[in-house]
Parts: structure tokens; sequence; C-alpha cells
């Protein structure tokens, strides 16, 4: 075998462990399939003779990872397949190849750094956040999602979802160190690998939360979403969510103190509602109501969530920050409108404009909410900047974009994470499931199922003490991975003084 023929056996290896790792995400939850695909993929890299070799590893296992764990990417195109399907494969193969590449970055720079393995601990975590961040992010599928059933999960309340990362990478690194030297390392080894493994296999239970007297209603209209705009089955969508926000409770169930609509809930933009905005309120009968709608501000559109009191009076209203590119939005669309292209600015009508930031929303006795839109709950940065701790999440979202099974599973999990790192319940109420309400420990204490229409009537479990995450954020897991670098650095250091002294001697 040529040297050639085995860097491409190795590329091939690195690609197909990416794809059995996806299978640590949801629906299939098995972290430990994750972990061993990460431990397999490290001990390829172990035989990349040079950094470029080794960054070909690190884009082949996140190729792989991405391509399975995101094939969810085709559903949007098949709203419309007539006219977007052939885009499909560009678009999920462009998103995916072009993400991993912040994984041969890790691969390729820690390759630089050391011949050893360990120092992807800091460098394959600091890439994913890099991932989080750079162009507005897109943490989509990091290795701490895959925690949220098992115990390591409650870790997220801790170091958040970088430093769980950092966690589970440690761990995967621990499967293929060599157990040598003095007993007490080669114990300490042997001891990471069996706690490690067998935290991986315990779901995570514990006693219920505690509940609070409030009671909340989410409604799920179960509107596909090649059907949500057409005018023909519109008043057939809005009569159902009506029916629903009337509905009486069930036998020994309190009254909702909050009805909760989805993303976009209705077809009509905020300033020509009023007439849909008076049915709500009479079918919610004097209790307040939150829903998603679009807004219009001049020729500006916001992807808003508004409080309805009960004379069918807009309270507050709260627009969507952090927007999808391309989804929502053409990237750089407004700086293109400057200068005449005003076809792609959204402040001339294309896409959403962008609200101010995160806003809590005020609903009397339940306390303040923080609404999270959709795409919003991806990003734990985006719910620790709330300017106040608030009482609970709110989310609200139409996942029908994300097809029937993988993607709404997946970003149901995320509002999962959110809820675990700061402590706080979440009332999450999608258009076509998985409406739930979700305990500060991230644990689903009611929900709604996938293409199911229906209302949830759940009590508001009472939130924890402030979580150490909800405090500093991230900076623990900036400290460790600094101090990782600088280790690294000096261990590198180091060892070129005793390469030149032997070359001497």
């Amino acid at each position: 075998m040529t040297l050639r023929s085995a860097a491409w056996m190795r590329f091939g290896a690195a690609v197909l462990a990416g794809v059995v790792a996806a299978f640590g995400q949801a629906p299939y939850d098995l972290p430990l399939v994750l972990l061993a695909a990460l431990a397999a993929v490290l001990l390829i890299y172990r035989a990349a003779a040079t950094p470029r070799q080794a960054a070909a590893l690190g884009w082949g296992f996140g190729f792989g990872y991405f391509l399975h764990g995101w094939s969810w990417l085709v559903s949007p195109f098949m709203v419309d397949p007539e006219r977007y399907a052939w885009m499909a494969p560009f678009a999920v193969a462009g998103l995916t190849g072009g993400l991993a590449l912040y994984w041969a970055l890790a691969f390729y720079v820690s390759r630089r750094l050391s011949a050893q393995v360990w120092p992807l601990i800091f460098v394959l975590p600091a890439a994913e956040m890099l991932r989080g961040y750079l162009f507005t992010g897109f943490p989509w599928g990091m290795f701490s999602q895959s925690l949220v059933n098992h115990w390591p999960g409650q870790g997220l309340a801790l170091v958040g979802p970088y430093g769980m990362t950092l966690a589970f990478v440690a761990l995967a690194v621990a499967m293929v160190q060599r157990a040598r030297g003095p007993l007490l390392r080669q114990g300490a080894v042997w001891g990471a690998r069996v706690l490690g493994v067998a935290a991986l296999t315990v779901p995570f239970g514990g006693r219920d939360a505690p509940v609070t007297d409030h009671m909340i209603r989410m409604v799920q209209p179960n509107a596909a979403q090649k059907d949500k705009w057409d005018p023909v089955k519109i008043p057939e969508f809005f009569d159902r969510q009506l029916a629903l926000t009337a509905a009486p409770p069930a036998q020994g169930d309190a009254a909702p103190d909050l009805i909760l609509w989805s993303e976009t809930a209705i077809a009509w933009p905020l300033d020509l509602a009023h007439g849909a905005l008076t049915y709500i309120s009479e079918a919610a009968a004097g209790t307040p109501v939150v829903l998603g709608v679009q807004r219009r501000d001049d020729m500006a559109y916001y992807n808003s969530a508004v409080l309805l009191g009960p004379d069918a009076e807009v309270v507050q209203t709260y627009d969507k920050h952090h927007l999808v590119p391309f989804g929502e939005y053409i990237p750089f669309g407004d700086l293109l409108g400057r200068i005449g292209l005003r076809g792609m600015a959204a402040q001339f009508g294309s896409g959403f404009s962008s609200g101010p930031g995160a806003d809590l929303m005020d609903l009397g006795p339940l306390g303040q909410a923080l609404p999270l839109i959709c795409y919003e709950a991806v990003f734990a940065r985006d719910v620790n900047a709330a300017p106040a701790r608030p009482a609970f999440l709110m989310q609200l979202t139409n996942d029908a974009w994300f097809g029937k099974g993988q993607g709404p599973l997946q970003h149901l999990a995320q509002a999962r994470m959110r809820a675990i790192e700061q402590g706080l319940p979440m009332a999450r109420v999608a258009n076509t499931g998985v409406s739930a309400m979700i305990d500060p420990w991230g644990r689903i204490t009611k929900s709604l199922a996938l293409n199911e229409a229906g209302f949830l009537d759940a009590h508001l479990p009472a939130p924890r003490p402030a979580t150490p995450y909800s405090r500093w954020g991230e900076w623990p897991f900036l400290f460790i991975t600094l101090a990782g670098f600088a280790l690294v650095i000096l261990r590198r250091r180091r060892n070129l003084k005793f390469d030149q002294r032997g070359r001497q001697s």
C-alpha cells in the first residue's frame, strides 16, 4: 500500500467516524456512540504525519458528522420542491463542508503545536466556540448537546455548552491515551475512562421539580409549512387555534393564566390584524395571550412576539434580534443597500430587520419572561444577554421548516440545554411540535408530539437559584482554554529546547 492510498483510507475512515458520531444526537440520543466515534478519529489522527494531513482528517470527520446530523437541512427546500429541490444538495454540502473547516482548523493547529493528541482537549472546543460566534454563529449539534438526557448534561449549569464540550473531548482523549508511567497515573486514566462511560449510560432522573400555581396553555395548530400561507387554508388554521384557545381545561386542571401561540401564528401583519386580535382576545376570555406575528415599521419587517391584553390591545412587543442568515435576511444586505443595491437590504423590505436585543416581557403574576423566537434558543449567549434574571424562558417557534423528525427533536434538545444552563423552566410552543413544558433541569414535564394538533396545559415549574453559568457565562471556559493553550505552548518550547540540546551533543 502506498503512502497516498493509506492517507486516503484514513480520510475515508474519518468521514465514516463522523457519520457514526451523529448517532449521538437526536433522534438517536446515543452519546456513547459519539464518544466511541470521536475516540476512533483521535486514533486515526495519531497517524497524520503533517498538519495538512491532520486538517484533512478533521475536515472529513466534521463533514461526515454534519452531513448525517444535519440531513434535516433538506426539508426547507422540499416545501416548494418544484422550485427549490435542485438547490438542496448544493446548500447542504456547502454548509456542512464549510462548517467542517472549523474542525479542520482545530486539527491543523493542534498538530502544529504538538504531535500528541491531548492538545485537542483545548483546541477543538475553541474551534467550536468560533463556530458559535463567527458570522453570527451556528452552534447546532455541539457534543454537549448529546448529553441532555444523562447526568453529565447537568454540567451545563456549571460551565455551559463549550465547557461541557471540552469535558467530552477530554474524555475521548482519555479513552485513547496510553496508560503509562507510575501506577497512580495509569489509575487516573482508567478511572476517567470507567467513570465517563458509566456516566453516559445513566439517564438523569431525580425528584420532580416543584411547580408554581400558574398554568400555561400552549396552542399547537399543526400547520404544514407548505400549507401555512395558503390563502385557502389560512382561515382553517386560524379557526383551529381559536377553538384550542377557547377549549375548557381537562378535568381537574385549573384555567390557564397565560396562553401561548407559536411563531408567526397568524398570517396578517400586526398593523392589519386588529380583527384577528379581537377574535383571539374573545377566545381567550380575558386571559393574556403571547403570539408570534410579523410586524411592519415603514419598509422594515420584524419577526415579533406580542403580548395581547384582555381587550385585544397590544401591551408589549418583542422583535427577534438573532436572525437566520439567508433564511430571514441576506448577510451584508444593509451594507449593499447603502451603495444602491436595495433589493437585498432589510430596511427596504428584503427579509426581516433585527430587533434591538434580548428583552423581558412582563406577565404580571407569572413574573417576567424572556421571549425567544425559534432560532434564538440555539444560542446560550442570547439567553445570558437578558437584562435581568427572568422567572422563566418562553420559546415561540415554527419547527415545520425542520421536517418531521431529526430537526425538530434537535431543536428541542437545544431548548432543554438553555433551561439547564440557566436553572429556569421553559414554556415552548411550536406550530407543529414539539410543544413542551421543560423544568429547570431540562426534563420535559409535559409535551405535545410532532404532527399533532392540540393544546397543552401545564403547570409552570419553579426556577432554581441562579446557576454558575448564568452568572459567569463563558469566562470559566475561556480561562481553562487559555490555560490549556499556555500549557501546550510551554511544553512545545521545552521539547524544542531538548531537541536542540540533543543535536548539539
